[in-house]
C-alpha cells in the first residue's frame, strides 16, 4: 500500500521554510565564528557532515521507512556529493572571507546562474523577462562589490559568487536525482558519500579543541541538519515557486547576527545592490512558475 500524497498547506510550508532559513543563517554565522577560532576548513566541512548521518538515519526511520534508502543510482549520488563537496567549501569559504550580509546576498545570485546554465546546458529558451532579470540582477552584484573601490575584498566576492554558481550547478543534478529519489535519499548519501572523503585530511588540519569550539562545530553539524530536513519538509506541504521567497529573509538573519556578533552593519551599497539581486531572483521564480503552468496545461490539453 503506498502513502498518500501529502495535502498541500502553503502556509506550514511558507514557516516551515522560514524555520529552515534561520537554522541556515545560524550555521553560517557559527561557521565565521568557527574560523575565527582558527578551526579549519576541512574540519568544519567533516563536522557538518558526520552529524548530518544518525540525524538523517534517524528521520528517515521515525518518518518513513529505511527502505527509501535505497538506490539503484550510487554513482550520480557519488558526483553529486562530489560537487556539493565543492560547493560547500566554496560558500563556507564566501562566509569566512566576506561580512555576512554581503556573503548572503551573493548567494542570491544562484537563481541568476541557474538561467544561465538552463540556457547552456539544458538548451532551454530564455525570454526577455529572465534575461532582464540576469542583467538586473549582476547590476546588483557591481553595486555591492564595486570592483576596485575596495568596499568587500575581491577574492571573498569571487569565492562566494562561485558558490552561488555550484548551487545552480548542483540544482540541476538534484533535480534528475529526483525523478527517482526521495528527497531523504538524497539528503543522506550525500553525507555518507562526503564525510568518509573529507576525514581523509582530518589528520592533517584537526588541532586540539576547547569545550567553547567543540560546541561551535556541533553547533554546525546540528543548525545545517536541521536546516536541510526543514527544506525537506516544506517542499511536502508546498510548490518550491511559492516557498523561495521565503529564502531572502536570510538576509535579516545575517544582519541581525553581523551586527550582535561582530558590530557590523551592512553599507550603503548592500541595501542598494541586494534589493535589485532578490528583485531578479523573485522575477526568475515567477517566470518559472509561470512557465510551469503553461506546460502543464499543455500537457492536459494533448492528453484530452
Amino acid at each position: 500500500m503506498t502513502a498518500s500524497a501529502p495535502i498541500q498547506r502553503p502556509l506550514l510550508a511558507l514557516l516551515i521554510r522560514l524555520g529552515a532559513v534561520a537554522c541556515l543563517a545560524t550555521m553560517q554565522m557559527l561557521i565565521k565564528l568557527a574560523s575565527e577560532h582558527d578551526i579549519h576548513l576541512l574540519e568544519i566541512l567533516f563536522w557538518r557532515q558526520f552529524i548530518t548521518l544518525p540525524i538523517a538515519f534517524a528521520w528517515v526511520t521515525m518518518t518513513s521507512s529505511i527502505a527509501v534508502l535505497a538506490t539503484n543510482r550510487p554513482w550520480d549520488h557519488a558526483r553529486r556529493a562530489a560537487y556539493g563537496m565543492l560547493g560547500m567549501v566554496l560558500n563556507f569559504g564566501g562566509v569566512i572571507l566576506l561580512p555576512l550580509a554581503e556573503a548572503t546576498t551573493m548567494g542570491f545570485t544562484a537563481p541568476i546562474w541557474a538561467v544561465i546554465l538552463s540556457a547552456i546546458i539544458l538548451r532551454e529558451k530564455v525570454g526577455k523577462y529572465r534575461w532582464a532579470a540576469v542583467i538586473a540582477g549582476f547590476a546588483g552584484v557591481l553595486i555591492i562589490a564595486q570592483p576596485g573601490g575596495g568596499n568587500i575584498p575581491a577574492v571573498g566576492a569571487g569565492v562566494a559568487l562561485s558558490g552561488a554558481f555550484m548551487v545552480a550547478l548542483i540544482s540541476i543534478q538534484i533535480a534528475d536525482l529526483n525523478k527517482t529519489e526521495k528527497p531523504l535519499t538524497i539528503v543522506f548519501y550525500f553525507a555518507a558519500f562526503s564525510t568518509p572523503s573529507v576525514a581523509l585530511a582530518l589528520p592533517f588540519v584537526m588541532t586540539h579543541h576547547s569545550l567553547m569550539e567543540w560546541a561551535l562545530l556541533l553547533g554546525i553539524g546540528l543548525a545545517g541538519s536541521a536546516g536541510q530536513l526543514l527544506l525537506t519538509s516544506a517542499l511536502r506541504f508546498g510548490a518550491v515557486a511559492s516557498v523561495i521567497v521565503m529564502d531572502y529573509s536570510s538576509l535579516f538573519w545575517a544582519t541581525i547576527y553581523g551586527w550582535l556578533v561582530w558590530q557590523v552593519l551592512p553599507p550603503a551599497a548592500t541595501w542598494i545592490g541586494a534589493p535589485l539581486i532578490i528583485t531578479a531572483g523573485l522575477v526568475i521564480a515567477w517566470r518559472e512558475h509561470t512557465l510551469s503552468r503553461q506546460r502543464r496545461r499543455e500537457a492536459a490539453a494533448k492528453g484530452t
